[in-house]
């Protein structure tokens, strides 16, 4: 699996150079918007959140002595929840809204490299690319949020506390990955069988979504790119895995 996640995270350094070659920057433009205007809304409310949860965590301690301390665990715990829940809506929000939009994308990609290729299913409508993403995106999104919460009670954990924090990270970076990889995926698999190909490929998931968290880390640019760049990764490394099953 970590070759596989190597596969993943090494793709970025080719898919700057693919987006000029192929000259795909101006199908990202709605995307980009779409990107943009979620980040704000989302990030906007869940900072809202942030004193009020940290309070509140803390009012759970009723007694004077270890309240400061208890204050400060609450601050961290809310923190990182706050960081958690933002990401994880705007992930699946993006991820869903976009798919009409990156999937053409991913076509002209797999286009240019295999350009004989007869496995390619006919163009999929709008509307039909839409339903996917949304229904991969709920579904995603409730395993999601059920993993995290196991994952933020063993986080309270001492010593456990800091694997878990990773594991979560790593919870995030697979359900990103996956978006981006059935964005490919879509014209050459049903539904369920998309779900099993990226089982069989969990590192390259992981690999792609590290990179996807990561942008999300930086204002403003983060979203900027992290669509363009993490969708022709995806691509790049998911269509020789589908010609290797093929063959």
């Amino acid at each position: 699996m970590f070759t596989s996640m190597l596969e993943g995270l090494s793709a970025y350094g080719k898919a700057f150079s693919v987006l000029s070659e192929l000259k795909l920057w101006k199908y990202f433009a709605i995307p980009i918007i779409i990107s943009l205007c979620i980040a704000l809304s989302v990030f906007s409310v869940v900072y809202g959140w942030a004193d009020d949860l940290g309070a509140y965590l803390a009012t759970a301690w009723p007694w004077e002595f270890g309240k400061e301390t208890v204050t400060t665990i609450s601050t961290v715990v809310s923190g990182l929840l706050i960081v958690i829940i933002g990401l994880l809506l705007y992930k699946h929000l993006v991820l869903a809204f976009s798919a009409p939009f990156m999937s053409p994308v991913s076509e002209k990609i797999e286009a240019h490299y295999y350009p004989k290729s007869t496995e390619v299913k006919t163009e999929a409508s709008f509307s039909s690319l839409l339903l996917r993403g949304v229904r991969l995106s709920m579904r995603n999104l409730t395993r999601e949020i059920l993993l995290t919460l196991v994952l933020l009670l063993l986080s309270l954990i001492p010593v456990i506390g800091i694997f878990m924090t990773v594991a979560l990270f790593l919870v995030q970076a697979y359900y990103a990955g996956f978006g981006n990889m059935d964005f490919t995926l879509e014209r050459h698999y049903q539904y369920k069988e998309s779900i099993q190909f990226v089982k069989r490929n969990k590192g390259m998931a992981i690999g792609n979504g590290l990179v996807f968290i990561l942008f999300l880390l930086v204002p403003f640019i983060g979203a900027l790119l992290v669509l363009p760049l993490s969708v022709t990764a995806a691509t790049l490394t998911t269509l020789p895995k589908i010609k290797a099953e093929n063959t």
